[in-house]
Formats: C-alpha cells, sequence, structure tokens
C-alpha cells in the first residue's frame, strides 16, 4: 500500500452512451464559441473567479502527480504596467527588429498581431503561469519533476475553460524571452515563464479573426482505416 497516495475505488457513474454523447456535442458547442481577445473592458472580476480557475486547472494530471505549475495573479496597476513596457520591448525586437522569421510574420499576419500589449493596462488581472523545474517538498528541500511541458500545458488548458465557462475571456501570451516576468514578480529560480494570461470581459466592440477549426478528418485517423 502507498502511504502517500493511499488507493480508494473508483467507479464514476457509466452514462448511457447517448448521453455520454449529448454532453459531449454541448460541451463541443461551448468550446467552439472560445476565442482569444485583445481588447478588453476595465469592469473588475473578483479574485474569487481567479481562484475558481486554478482549482480547474489542478485537477490536470500531472507526471508523477507533482503538478509543476504555480499560478501568479496580479491585479496592481503598476505591477501591470510595468509587465506591458517590458513585453512591448520584446515584442518590438520581435516585430519591427527583425527576430521573427519571414515564415512566421507570414504565419501570424492573417490575425493581425503586432507589438501593441496596451491592454496590459487595461484587463483587470494579469495571470502568468510558472513551470517548475524542480518542485518543493514537505521538508523545504527541491525534488525533480517530470513531464513539466506536458503537465502544465494540460494545466493551462483547463484554466483557459474555466475562464471560458465563467464568461470571461483571455490570451495566451507568450513575449519571448520572458526572463523579465520572472524579475518583476520576483519568482525563485527553479520556476520559468510559461504562459501569460490576461483576463478579463472583452471590450466593448471587440473583434476577433472569424476563424474555423481543423476538421474532424484533419484531426483524427483511424488506423488501420478499415478497422472499425
Amino acid at each position: 500500500m502507498n502511504d502517500l497516495y493511499p488507493f480508494r475505488v473508483y467507479s464514476p457513474p457509466r452514462l448511457p452512451i447517448e448521453e455520454g454523447l449529448r454532453r459531449v456535442r454541448a460541451l463541443h458547442r461551448h468550446l467552439d464559441e472560445r476565442r482569444s481577445v485583445r481588447l478588453f473592458s476595465a469592469d473588475p472580476v473578483p479574485a474569487e473567479c481567479i481562484e475558481w480557475a486554478v482549482r480547474c486547472a489542478n485537477t490536470a494530471p500531472s507526471g508523477a502527480h507533482l503538478q509543476p505549475w504555480k499560478f501568479v495573479a496580479v491585479t496592481d496597476a503598476g505591477i501591470r504596467h510595468r509587465i506591458r513596457e517590458a513585453a512591448e520591448a520584446e515584442e518590438r525586437q520581435n516585430y519591427e527588429g527583425g527576430r521573427l522569421t519571414p515564415e512566421w510574420r507570414e504565419a501570424l499576419a492573417p490575425l493581425g498581431t503586432d507589438s501593441d500589449k496596451s491592454y496590459l493596462d487595461v484587463v483587470p488581472w494579469i495571470v502568468v503561469c510558472f513551470a517548475e523545474k524542480s518542485v518543493p517538498t514537505p521538508e523545504g528541500s527541491l525534488r525533480k519533476a517530470y513531464y513539466v511541458n506536458e503537465s502544465v500545458g494540460i494545466a493551462c488548458g483547463l484554466f483557459i475553460e474555466a475562464l471560458h465557462t465563467m464568461g470571461l475571456a483571455t490570451l495566451t501570451h507568450t513575449p519571448n524571452p520572458m526572463a523579465f516576468l520572472t524579475e518583476i514578480l520576483e519568482r525563485p529560480a527553479h520556476e520559468r515563464p510559461y504562459i501569460l494570461f490576461p483576463v478579463g470581459y472583452p471590450g466593448p466592440g471587440a473583434t476577433v479573426p472569424d476563424l474555423t477549426r481543423k476538421p474532424l478528418e484533419e484531426a483524427l485517423e483511424f488506423f488501420p482505416a478499415n478497422g472499425l
């Protein structure tokens, strides 16, 4: 028997297939409405919303159940402005300074992105997810984390879905390099910035690209094709 994680019986209710499909179709309709937003309202968002979104993120599977993530939530206007200035400095190097390759510029062009991150001064929350290369132990030391990128990526996906479920909007912003977030938010050396999330309500008149998702036949293959 494992003393750290005693095992228990896992027996979720087995749904009739029709009910399961009804639920997943409703979930797909909900998820398909989600969009990344770059125009936010300054309307306040209670801290409780951030707390529940992180609780949802904490349900993600992770390598050895070490949960190698830390979400740092910022609402202070002065700190948000420092983050904006630093993010824009890096993004100007990307967009105007030649760090982006021609192929990358071509891929981004239909989305209309640029170095302007003024929404970071408007949005009520900036939440930065940090990936932990090592995780603290109860004794106060650090132990190596495993499958960090995979684990943190899944947790961030659940965080995004939780925000969307509450009617909030966000954007997965990854200004590269992101060391300024470690400095501004005074994070320890075993953490590295993973994604910056502005969190709030869409602003009045916010527009998003009228995207279409990858069709199922491009995203899924059954192997062998005649094996169904």
